[in-house]
């Protein structure tokens, strides 16, 4: 399990950035009372979801505001056709996790 941050650094509907070794970023966003995970990179371009905005479930891109089911991870809007990649979150000792 990787360690992305403590459950209190999150705000409901806002989106947190962990970068973990080698630059790979993770989105972490607290929604409707549960933390969920994604690639921070969208699918479609060289955009930081974190940089996006949360509309209705969804991450919406920054850069050609395509979007994404935060839950599922599944391609909402165009251009993006093409699934964000989501990760289990476990909550241990106050922390969020994820399997890598």
């Amino acid at each position: 399990m990787t360690r992305l941050c403590a459950v209190d650094e999150l705000d409901e509907d806002e989106i947190l950035r962990v970068e973990l070794d080698g630059g790979h970023g993770i989105a972490v966003y607290l929604l409707d009372g549960e933390i969920f995970a994604t690639d921070d990179l969208c699918t479609h371009g060289e955009a930081s979801l974190a940089e996006g905005e949360i509309e209705d479930g969804k991450i919406v891109c920054p850069f050609h505001l395509g979007s994404f089911d935060i839950r599922t991870g599944a391609a909402c809007a165009a251009p993006c056709s093409i699934a964000l990649k989501t990760y289990a979150v476990e909550i241990v000792d106050g922390a969020v996790h994820i399997a890598m």
